[in-house]
C-alpha cells in the first residue's frame, strides 16, 4: 500500500478510535475553534506542532513555512497573524524554530540556481547571517553555526512580531514567545519568553 492510501486508512482508524474514546469529540470540534496559541513554525516534517507539544485538534492555530520566518510584508503570514489576534483572540504567539534547520543551513551557503523561490524566501535570513557573521564565525563547527543562527532567527522573528501593529495595538496584546526544538532529544528550549518575569530557561 502506498503512503497516501496508508494515510487514508490511518485516518479512518483514528476517527473511529477518537469516537470510541469521546463520542462528542467531533460534534464539539465542528462547532468552531477557540485556540489560545498561534504557532509559527518551520515546514520541516520532523517538527509537527501538535505532536511535539502533545496538543489536540483545536488547541493551536498553525502557520508553517521554510525556517519559521515572519516577513511583515508577506500577506500570507500577516493574514494568519491578523485573524489569530483580531478574530480568534489568541493570548500567545509562539515562534518555534529547530536545530539542524535546512533553511537556516541554506542561508549560510551560496544560493542554488534551481531554488529561486527558496532563495527569495530566505533572503532576510541570509542578511541576518551577514549581520552576525563575526559571532557565527567564532563557533567551531558548521552545526554550531547553524544552530546559533536558528536561535538568532527565532529572536529576530519574535521582535518583528512584537513590532507589528497587529500585536502592538491589540488590547490586550498577545504574548510573543520564541522557542527552539531539538531533534536530538525532542525537548523545547525557550530563547525568548513572553513573560517579563521569566528566566530564559523556562520550559
Amino acid at each position: 500500500m502506498n503512503l497516501p492510501r496508508q494515510m487514508l486508512a490511518a485516518n479512518v482508524e483514528w476517527a473511529e478510535e477518537t469516537i470510541t474514546r469521546d463520542p462528542q469529540f467531533f460534534k464539539e470540534l465542528s462547532q468552531g475553534q477557540s485556540p489560545q496559541v498561534l504557532w509559527i513554525g518551520c515546514s520541516d516534517s520532523r517538527v509537527p506542532a501538535e505532536t511535539i507539544t502533545h496538543c489536540q485538534p483545536g488547541d493551536l492555530f498553525v502557520h508553517r513555512n521554510i525556517a519559521n520566518l515572519f516577513p511583515p510584508d508577506d500577506d500570507n503570514c500577516s493574514s494568519v497573524l491578523e485573524y489569530a489576534v483580531r478574530v480568534l483572540k489568541v493570548g500567545h504567539v509562539i515562534v518555534c524554530g529547530h536545530y539542524g534547520c535546512g533553511g537556516v543551513r541554506a542561508a549560510l551557503l551560496p544560493p542554488l540556481p534551481e531554488l529561486p523561490h527558496v532563495n527569495r524566501r530566505i533572503a532576510p535570513l541570509c542578511a541576518l547571517a551577514h549581520t552576525h557573521r563575526d559571532e557565527l564565525g567564532a563557533h567551531p563547527t558548521d552545526d554550531a553555526r547553524i544552530n546559533r543562527l536558528a536561535e538568532l532567527n527565532v529572536l529576530e522573528q519574535v521582535q518583528r512580531l512584537r513590532n507589528t501593529a497587529i500585536v502592538r495595538d491589540s488590547q490586550p496584546a498577545p504574548l510573543v514567545h520564541g522557542w527552539i526544538f531539538s531533534l536530538d532529544d525532542g525537548r523545547i528550549k525557550v530563547v525568548a519568553s513572553g513573560y517579563a518575569d521569566d528566566a530564559p530557561s523556562r520550559k
